[in-house]
């Protein structure tokens, strides 16, 4: 569709979301949609829940973050349950400042914009639609005009609770400008937006002798005092504040703890009370959700100053931690690179994965519990299969250190170093090994890496290099097998036959002569040894098989290859271990001939179509793996 075509749809569309009418109109408003009379903290929880959620893990997970935040789903769940959900329920919580605190880079600032950009949207929709006293430049409640005395008949007839007070400068209007008749007061639809300066509000502190604190509350219209003759006449005042501005919306208080005590306390009379002090005017209402955002070091200096007491107990703090899952790191990566100008480079496939490792391992504090090294430990936050451990070893490793996360490597190291190695590589394919040794060349020039974290951080990529090394086998492995899902297929049969055999003691029937025989132990161990099945849990591994295939027999479901993640990795294995002669030749051989050269030929062939490579990054493996099999 012509670009022009959509500017004018959303016009038309921005014309048909306005509303204007009377106050009376209003009322039959929200007789029919009470929901638009919700605070600030209800708007924006009832933002994320309508955005979808749904259950995976035992955690909740929220569609409104699904595609810009990446594994955080605990710290984001206790956000939204314990934080927005509760305020919206209009609990305690609610008069207290959200702090959001974590490392740099670790996703604080992405979410603070996620929930401005959210809001925008939402004050566009149905559910989300915002009402205000027109011609007001705070975005007034139109409720506000319900006089004390009758708010409690109001909540009987309408199920509506009011809080808040009327503005002096409307308080002026609805005398002057209506003669008191509430009713004919007009209310129009409003849309919020952070540019146009509507129900978003941004702060930030610079240097505390020159700012003033009409950045956060406004400022007398000296030009008009002659035309009004007071300073106290509203109409003297420039109602146009931060915490003004961000009525009925929210505001993001950047670099709060930096700032000075005399624009800290307005925020305590916001938060706890619902009001501030500007001009020469009463208590002035406002509904907006304060947020800001800090790392640990700020954080603790802040609270270890006994003057910040007040303030600090009017804070709620939720840590935002580094995310802890290599696959979710990889897939920040894919989308760092995808909105950088590194988009056109062709990146071999597990180089982001291999660059995940290390910066997670970074990340992880090294476990108590007998039998688990960091590499394990990182494969069951990923939610990987670890011999002999389950969820509640996951959740004992979670509990150790609560404080994970909250240091380590950030992702845009990772980005830069390879942003590092294909400019000054002039590169157009870039593989694990140019990610690795891009990333160690950059540990020199960190600043803030001390010497000690560094020697850490060297075993790290050394320990990415032996996964990477691992993969990187496997892959070529694979490639190498031409029949591959027949032979894997072939290979699962005939270890399924034993293993029926085996539980249920009977014996097996030789396709070629017809005489009995038993079960081939060395067969199903051969397999059972690729992913470290001991010989006393073989019984119990066999068993589980031969349950999950009657499982499925009795969902009408046929039991595949697929079916048994476990299996498939034990069938995967024995099928490459089978193969290594053949591919150690094959790759080492440095004048192959014509049938050596047709197999390497068509292993690049598949790497390319099947895997994801290029020609140079194909070749580059193949020649990697053979030095490593010859070694």
């Amino acid at each position: 569709m012509d670009i022009l075509k959509k500017i004018e749809q959303y016009r038309e569309e921005e014309e048909r979301l306005k509303w204007e009418g009377t106050f009376a109109d209003y009322l039959a408003l929200i007789k029919e949609k009470p929901w638009v009379t919700q605070t600030a903290h209800s708007r924006v929880y009832n933002m994320i829940k309508d955005a979808g959620v749904e259950e995976k893990n035992g955690k909740k997970v929220y569609s409104f973050f699904k595609d810009s935040i990446y594994g955080l789903e605990e710290a984001l769940e206790k956000l939204v349950e314990e934080y927005f959900h509760s305020a919206a329920k209009r609990l305690d919580v609610r008069k207290r400042i959200l702090l959001l605190m974590g490392p740099v880079s670790g996703g604080k600032s992405t979410l603070v914009t996620m929930l401005k950009r959210g809001l925008e949207n939402y004050s566009r929709t149905d559910r989300g639609a915002v009402y205000a006293i027109k011609g007001c430049p705070m975005n007034e409640d139109p409720l506000h005009l319900i006089p004390l005395h009758l708010r409690k008949d109001f909540e009987e007839e309408y199920g509506i609770k009011i809080e808040g007070n009327l503005s002096p400068l409307n308080m002026m209007r609805l005398e002057e400008e209506y003669g008191g008749r509430i009713e004919d007061v007009l209310v129009e639809r409003v849309f919020f937006s952070e540019d146009k300066r509507t129900g978003i509000g941004t702060f930030s502190p610079s240097d505390p002798k020159s700012q003033d604190i009409a950045d956060l509350t406004g400022s007398i219209d000296f030009s008009t005092i002659a035309e009004f003759g007071s300073e106290s006449d509203p109409r003297a005042y420039r109602f146009d504040g931060e915490l003004n501005k961000a009525n009925r919306g929210m505001m993001e208080f950047q670099e709060m703890l930096k700032c000075d005590e005399k624009f800290l306390w307005h925020l305590l009379s916001l938060t706890q009370e619902g009001n501030f002090k500007a001009g020469r005017f009463a208590l002035i209402s406002a509904d907006e959700l304060i947020l800001a955002h800090t790392n640990e070091s700020e954080y603790k200096s802040f609270i270890s100053n006994k003057k910040n007491e007040a303030l600090h107990s009017r804070i709620i703090v939720m840590k935002i931690p580094y995310n802890l899952k290599v696959s979710e790191e990889e897939r920040i990566y894919k989308k760092m690179i995808a909105e950088s100008d590194l988009a056109h480079v062709h990146i071999a496939p597990h180089a982001l994965k291999v660059a995940a490792i290390f910066t997670i391992l970074t990340r992880l504090k090294e476990p108590h519990k007998a039998g688990i090294d960091l590499v394990k430990k990182m494969k069951l936050y990923d939610g990987e299969a670890v011999e002999g451990y389950n969820n509640q070893d996951v959740k004992e490793l979670q509990a150790e250190f609560p404080d994970e996360g909250m240091s380590g490597i950030d992702p845009r190291y990772v980005i830069n170093r390879i942003s590092s190695a294909i400019i000054r590589k002039q590169l157009t394919s870039i593989s694990a090994l140019d990610v690795l040794r891009s990333i160690k060349e950059g540990l020199d020039a960190h600043a803030s890496i001390s010497k000690e974290d560094k020697e850490r951080y060297i075993d790290y990529i050394t320990i990415a290099r032996k996964e990477y090394d691992m993969i990187a086998k496997e892959e070529v492995q694979k490639a190498f097998v031409y029949s591959y899902d027949e032979s894997a297929k072939t290979l699962m049969d005939n270890y399924l036959d034993n293993v029926e055999a085996y539980c249920n003691k009977n014996k097996l029937r030789d396709p070629l002569t017809g005489e009995e025989m038993s079960p081939d132990e060395k067969l199903m161990r051969s397999i059972e040894e690729q992913i470290g099945i001991s010989e006393n849990a073989k019984k119990a591994f066999r068993e589980e098989i031969l349950i999950r295939i009657s499982a499925y027999a009795r969902k009408g479901k046929k039991f595949d290859y697929n079916s048994h993640e476990r299996l498939r990795e034990a069938i995967q294995k024995k099928l490459f271990a089978d193969l290594k002669d053949i591919v150690k030749i094959t790759t080492s051989v440095k004048t192959p001939d014509e049938s050596q050269l047709k197999k390497m030929n068509d292993v690049i062939a598949r790497l390319i179509d099947e895997h994801g490579y290029n020609s140079v990054s194909a070749n580059e493996l193949l020649r990697y793996v053979g030095s490593l099999l010859n070694r």
